[in-house]
């Protein structure tokens, strides 16, 4: 074979072993694409106990009535001045963000029942564009609501004393935590919304993406 053919096959199996990567490339991408959409699955914390409440529109609500939902839950108190008026805005941003398709809930409990009735929830609520039908605030008996909020959801909430406070609607010492329960009523993540390096949007889109990949579940 002359230089010129030699030269002619170099070209041809260079061009061949240039395609098979090409298509090789493509599909370790594809693979790799599919494995960041899909993440690993939730963990599961544990399941949420049985529990009768009251909403804002002094409804009663129990877990069956979110049974078959996705929902994110959080506890603040209405006379609060620390971070409760911030995380309802991030959860009122939440609500703006689901799509109309979506059966996801927002649940708000209360960690002052004495004082947080359903008429001072409803009008909380109503201060921050709240839609009953999608976002609810929950009050009742401080051994219910610590029930589900302490023993379930793990949120907690510390009652301070009077010494204890700097202002006088510093009442409580609670977390400022969202969790999310899948369809089945189970615990399965936790997303810390403040706090130092905390980016409230990313934390936004991480709840939005577990709740598109819980809605997905059956």
């Amino acid at each position: 074979m002359n230089q010129r053919g030699r030269r002619f096959e170099w070209v041809l199996w260079a061009g061949l072993i240039l395609v098979i990567a090409t298509i090789f490339l493509a599909f370790l991408l594809a693979q790799l694409g599919a494995r960041t959409f899909l993440g690993k699955p939730l963990p599961v914390y544990g399941q949420i106990g049985e529990f009768t409440l009251t909403n804002q529109l002094g409804q009663t609500v129990t877990l069956a009535d979110l049974r078959g939902h996705v929902w994110v839950a959080d506890i603040i108190f209405t006379r609060c001045t620390g971070p409760c008026p911030q995380m309802s805005r991030q959860m009122m941003q939440l609500q703006q963000a689901l799509p109309p398709a979506s059966n996801a809930r927002l649940v708000s409990l209360t960690t002052d029942p004495d004082f947080d009735k359903p008429l001072v929830l409803k009008a909380y609520a109503e201060g921050f564009g709240a839609d009953p039908r999608r976002w609810i605030f929950l009050t009742g008996s401080k051994k219910e609501i610590a029930n589900l909020a302490i023993n379930s959801l793990k949120l907690t909430a510390i009652e301070k004393k009077p010494d204890e406070r700097e202002a006088a609607m510093d009442l409580f010492v609670h977390t400022t935590i969202f969790v999310i329960v899948d369809k089945s009523a189970r615990l399965r993540g936790v997303f810390e919304t403040s706090g130092e390096g905390v980016d409230p949007q990313q934390v936004k889109t991480q709840i939005q993406a577990a709740i598109r990949r819980l809605e997905r579940d059956r």
